[in-house]
């Protein structure tokens, strides 16, 4: 039999795992996603040399195993198991390790920290093994129902599902009630900024999401399946290339700056799918925005354009256009910033091109009124006036 290796689960449409390990170890690795009846089949045939497993097979999975590691068996679960010469199978965890690599990526040290722990799932057992690892000086793990919990805690950490993709628009805790916190680390992947990590950006905290963990559980998982070890400069080079190819590239400015013109010119460099979202409006609606502004107003606009800027922001690997207005809303702004950089491309006010644009009757107002927006929604700044070559190389290189 060839090299067989790959991912069981119940829901696995959105996982990034076959192109990790195709740039971890250059192997094929399947999703195999199944349904609890035919778990004992699968493990009967045995059909792969090395599997990982996620929810909600990871506690099940132990059953099929016929020795397990020290982590599993601290861990109480198992998410990779590697079937062995005499046919034998091997179950082990590699979460710990993964989740080691990810506190290790930002500096954050658990040790001698009241460390508070959001959910109680299998998830949570992982990172209750590495406060016992580390020296935590308190841990307290808190269900939906206690999300106030540990008002003194200096880390928190998120194993909870609360602000996963589709439901990205939760947060499990506000993070004003912790007025000692240092850092939070969440488990989440898909958003990689959650509405947790946008909190924790707002108030300058230490923080990092789960896409790390993935690949570095990935990578011991790897190296379980193969017998060649994986060290952090490894990980990291993967974890690198691949939060590149996931982040959005999001264009924001007044109207007539140009942001379509350099969004469509991103994209052609770089091979990614362009999305202007005022084209993306008058589609949907068969008028553009300044039709839909003049016949509706603008409040009925926003909500439009509101609707499919949240519809965009949660997808990845994009080149992104906005509406000159669309910042003007904070809901707005934390959908675009979930999973992208945000570019402020800011032109004088002689420069921009006012056609068809009804909002743009005086620019002098408009430019003052969202200034302080602009500013704030951005990850980058851009000047450009004529140049267009210069502005072209300057939006590329900002987002390299």
């Amino acid at each position: 039999m060839s090299q067989n290796y790959g991912l069981i689960g119940r829901h696995l449409g959105h996982s990034y795992s076959p192109e990790i390990h195709k740039q971890l170890r250059g192997y094929d690795y399947a999703l195999w996603p199944m349904e609890p009846e035919n778990l004992p089949s699968f493990f009967e045939k045995k059909d792969f040399n090395g599997i990982n497993v996620t929810i909600p097979y990871k506690q099940d999975a132990m059953a099929y195993c016929d020795a397990l590691g020290e982590t599993a068996k601290r861990a109480g679960c198992v998410n990779t198991i590697v079937k062995q010469k005499d046919e034998s199978l091997f179950g082990d965890n590699t979460d710990l390790a993964g989740f080691q690599f990810m506190l290790r990526r930002v500096g954050i040290s658990l040790a001698g920290k009241h460390v508070l722990i959001l959910g109680a799932g299998g998830a949570s057992l992982t990172v209750q093994l590495a406060c016992a690892d580390a020296g935590a000086a308190s841990v307290k793990v808190a269900d939906k129902d206690d999300c106030k919990a540990c008002p003194q805690a200096q880390i928190i950490v998120n194993a909870s599902p609360v602000g996963m993709y589709p439901n990205v628009d939760a947060s499990p805790v506000s993070l004003a009630d912790y007025p000692e916190l240092e850092a939070v680390a969440d488990l989440i992947y898909n958003p990689r900024k959650t509405r947790l990590l946008q909190q924790a950006e707002q108030l300058n905290l230490t923080k990092i999401d789960g896409l790390s963990m993935l690949v570095a559980q990935a990578a011991k998982a790897a190296e379980l399946f193969t017998g060649e070890v994986q060290d952090d400069l490894q990980i990291a080079k993967v974890l690198n290339e691949l939060s590149a190819q996931l982040e959005n590239w999001v264009l924001i400015g007044m109207p007539g700056c140009g942001k379509s013109t350099i969004g469509a010119w991103l994209a052609k460099q770089s091979g990614r799918e362009f999305v202007d979202l005022d084209k993306v409006i008058t589609a949907r609606e068969g008028m553009p925005p300044g039709e839909i502004i003049a016949q509706r107003g603008e409040a009925a606009f926003r909500e439009i354009e509101g609707a499919i800027v949240k519809e965009v922001g949660v997808k990845t690997g994009l080149v992104i256009a906005t509406g000159g207005g669309a910042i003007l809303r904070e809901d707005n702004v934390q959908a675009l910033r979930q999973n992208g950089r945000l570019l402020w491309m800011k032109r004088d006010i002689e420069f921009l091109a006012t056609q068809g644009r009804p909002l743009s009757k005086n620019l002098l107002d408009l430019a003052k009124k969202r200034k302080s927006a602009y500013q704030a929604a951005a990850d980058e700044i851009i000047m450009h006036n004529e140049n267009w070559m210069a502005v072209k190389q300057a939006a590329w290189e900002a987002f390299q």
